[in-house]
């Protein structure tokens, strides 16, 4: 059974804004832009989004939720090094996969445009990595400092990382990037 037209609309007007923000960026689009790449009439938007901020921050949110998800999938048990690992690789695997999902929710600044559910969630995928890191640290593996600033050290590297993969510079399983994940646990490995 097909899903109904509502629902293809739907996801014509989300696959064109995520094109659309991620190469032009959020405020260089128009709903406009968004309504004739999906091939709707503009008002279309409005029977699915209230605005153009509603549909970038339900956006955002999905590849928050997708990156946490990440995650918590990665092998619980395994020790912080191993998890960290684990989920910088699935992380460059979704760049490739579908880079502008993972620009939009990792790469791109939103700052004031993210509504307060969008800060949560972001919120959440930084207490995943978090708890990942105490991890680490209970293990005896990760140094001494403040959790926060070694997530924030991870995840810098890691940025650059799929930074890298979205502009084509670097590829899933190039050496270039087991080195930028080993020298991100170095950085706060004891």
């Amino acid at each position: 059974m097909s899903p109904p037209a509502a629902d293809l609309t739907r996801q014509r007007l989300i696959r064109a804004a995520l094109e659309l923000f991620t190469s032009r960026g959020y405020h260089d689009t128009t709903t406009a832009q968004i309504a004739k790449k999906a091939g709707v009439a503009e008002g279309t938007i409005y029977r699915h989004f209230t605005s153009k901020q509603q549909l970038v921050n339900e956006l955002y949110r999905a590849a928050q939720r997708w990156a946490s998800k990440v995650v918590q999938d990665a092998p619980r048990g395994a020790d912080a090094r191993a998890q960290l690992a684990t989920v910088a690789h699935a992380l460059v695997d979704g760049a490739a996969r579908d880079p502008s999902v993972v620009k939009l929710g990792l790469l791109e600044p939103l700052g004031t445009v993210l509504d307060d559910e969008s800060r949560k969630t972001e919120r959440d995928f930084h207490a995943a990595i978090e708890r990942v890191i105490a991890e680490g640290k209970a293990q005896g593996t990760v140094r001494p400092g403040a959790v926060e600033v070694w997530a924030g050290v991870w995840l810098a590297a890691v940025r650059h990382t799929l930074d890298k993969v979205i502009r084509g510079e670097w590829k899933p399983g190039d050496a270039t990037i087991k080195l930028v994940i080993d020298g991100a646990w170095r950085a706060m490995s004891t």
